[in-house]
């Protein structure tokens, strides 16, 4: 179907998931690009598509509109909207984020994750939405890989506790270092970007570590230590457990 309006209903329904409560409402988001609409097929959750050019996709649009639906600067040639991502079971290691806020560093662990085997990630539930558009671009589609839970920290922990996993806290005074830490299942909390992990969610910790690092810098950006902390539990473990 072509569409030229701009005032056509289908418009202003694909404009409105820009805004997140739009987005929770009808459970589905939109991406751009042939590359996370290839990463998205694969999983099935493609609930339409949108071009400019392309006959196969179920709506061609004009520049017009497809300016207004796209978030980036530069026009986007292909649009998808696709449902939200499914929870799965946790099977795994497991990356716990106490707050973050900033969307690139959401996206930079989301794709730290899949490289060094943390499949799956819990959010507090006043951490930035996972589909805002500059977290799903930073994911590079590893967004469609990942397993996130948005739920409370609290009860999540305790029932990991339950479960047998290894709670690990982050703290940049106090701890040792990951790799010397034995375990069948990790959970790693980090912190939000200005505060750091709350102390009651700290608290809940059986170890605390911290990064080695030089003595002229006093902490890392929250995207680098997660990295950097799934790295050396990765690095640490044998090939039979990757």
């Amino acid at each position: 179907m072509t569409i030229t309006s701009i005032q056509n209903e289908k418009v202003k329904f694909w404009t409105g998931l820009k805004l997140k409560k739009n987005r929770d409402k009808h459970k589905c988001f939109l991406i751009e690009g042939d590359h996370l609409i290839a990463e998205a097929k694969k999983k099935n959750l493609i609930i339409e598509t949108i071009s400019l050019n392309d006959p196969t996709a179920d709506y061609q649009v004009t520049k017009e509109i497809m300016a207004k639906i796209s978030e980036q600067k530069s026009i986007s040639t292909d649009i998808a909207v696709v449902k939200y991502i499914p929870n799965k079971e946790i099977i795994g290691n497991i990356l716990i984020l106490d707050d973050i806020q900033d969307p690139g560093n959401l996206g930079t662990l989301i794709r730290s994750s899949i490289a060094f085997n943390f499949p799956n990630i819990i959010l507090s539930n006043n951490s930035v939405d996972l589909y805002n558009s500059k977290v799903i671009r930073a994911t590079e589609g590893m967004i469609f890989q990942t397993n996130v839970i948005r739920t409370d920290l609290k009860d999540a922990i305790n029932k990991l506790k339950e479960d047998n996993y290894t709670i690990i806290g982050t703290d940049v005074l106090k701890g040792k270092e990951i790799k010397n830490i034995s375990a069948k299942n990790y959970a790693i909390i980090l912190g939000n970007e200005g505060n750091g992990v709350n102390k009651e969610i700290n608290d809940l910790s059986d170890y605390l570590v911290n990064i080695k690092m030089s003595k002229n810098i006093e902490s890392l950006n929250v995207g680098i230590a997660g990295s950097i902390l799934m790295y050396e539990v990765y690095n640490g473990r044998t090939n039979n457990s990757r």
